[in-house]
């Protein structure tokens, strides 16, 4: 029996750089087990933080070490002195039969890396560019949310030129927030992850002070009046009929779920199934695939939501095409472990997923 050839692509141009390469261990890791062994051979192609493409013995030592490489320093000395390409991809590109791309954040999950592999004419696991670009603008996405008729809490879109506009405009703009959303208020990038950017705000002093903030990062940002509610999460997997997973709720002391939180070990707990009615849960499992097609998703997502008990109201928060993955502490492997799919199984069925959509036969 020949073995499929999977390029497994980590690291990235994105904060979520050392969260990429725990999540391709993990999957590494299963691809070898017993089941996967005799099927799969994984061909890892590591993205270093400047850009380059590395395969051979250096991803396997990125992924033995979970460290990112010491080449990084060495390669932007080299790039500097002889001008090379950052686009240049190594030769084992080509021996790839399918990739599976863990990659996070913005360079990875965001359609770029997606149009790229489209071009290439090789199956990938997960969305495509439209469902990758619109699981990744917080904006887009919440209008085809809206569109879809999912509840979602109440926000305002503002542009970067808003924010760092004339000392006339800007006020108008806090003026307009404080009117329509209140206090607290949460503001975000349009187009990070693991809460990067994120601030949850109680004053004009710290409203103006976040939205300067978010604006280094994305010239576009999001503002959302907050709602005290229980966050829960539903994983989906499957193409044009997929399947919502048991729910998982997220517990925290801190302020907020931000960056600290969700990656400190001991700072969140993560409850499998979730203590709610059973209606709350159908409830949740229909919106998460209601939000899966509308924003064209494919393969895999979790789908966050706000559960406001005190009302019996569910919100949609977001939906993550490209989750952490791994295998003990990232609640998407977790959801479907608890839903009878275990970790190994579960990265089968995502390659077969990606086979399959590539053959133009849905699942």
């Amino acid at each position: 029996m020949t073995k499929l050839r999977v390029g497994l692509m980590f690291g990235g141009r994105s904060g979520e750089h050392e969260v990429s390469i725990r999540s391709a261990q993990a999957i590494a890791l299963a691809l070898s087990a017993e089941q996967n062994a005799s099927k799969y051979e994984v061909l890892p192609f590591y993205i270093q933080k400047d850009g380059r493409w590395i395969a051979g013995e250096e991803p396997q030592k990125v992924l033995g070490s979970g460290i990112p490489s010491e080449l990084e320093s060495q390669a932007s000395t080299l790039n500097a002195q002889h001008q090379i390409s950052l686009l240049q991809s190594p030769s084992p590109v080509a021996e790839v039969d399918v990739w599976f791309p863990i990659l996070h954040g913005p360079n990875g999950e965001d359609g770029t890396i997606q149009g790229l592999l489209t071009l290439m004419q090789v199956p990938f696991v997960g969305s495509g560019v439209l469902g990758s670009a619109m699981g990744m603008d917080k904006i887009a996405m919440k209008m085809a949310f809206a569109q879809a008729g999912l509840p979602q809490v109440k926000y305002m879109a503002v542009n970067r030129s808003q924010i760092w506009s004339n000392p006339c405009i800007f006020p108008k703009l806090c003026d307009e927030i404080e009117a329509s959303l209140g206090y607290p208020c949460f503001v975000k990038p349009a187009n990070l992850g693991s809460s990067v950017g994120i601030a949850k705000v109680r004053s004009r002093s710290e409203l103006e002070s976040a939205l300067d903030n978010a604006a280094s990062y994305d010239r576009r940002i999001v503002v959302e009046t907050g709602v005290v509610a229980r966050e829960l999460e539903c994983a989906v997997l499957g193409n044009d009929q997929p399947k919502a997973s048991v729910l998982g709720e997220i517990t925290y002391k801190s302020d907020f779920y931000d960056y600290e939180t969700k990656y400190t070990d001991g700072k969140a707990d993560l409850l499998i199934p979730a203590k709610v009615p059973d209606t709350v849960t159908h409830q949740i499992q229909e919106m998460a695939l209601q939000a899966f097609a509308a924003v064209d998703a494919a393969g895999l997502a979790r789908v966050d939501f706000f559960y406001v008990e005190a009302t019996g109201e569910v919100f949609i928060n977001e939906i993550n095409t490209m989750p952490g993955f791994t295998a003990t502490s990232s609640m998407y492997p977790l959801l479907w472990a608890h839903s009878g799919v275990p970790f190994p199984e579960l990265v089968d069925r995502l390659i077969q997923l990606a086979l399959s959509r590539n053959a133009g036969s849905g699942e």
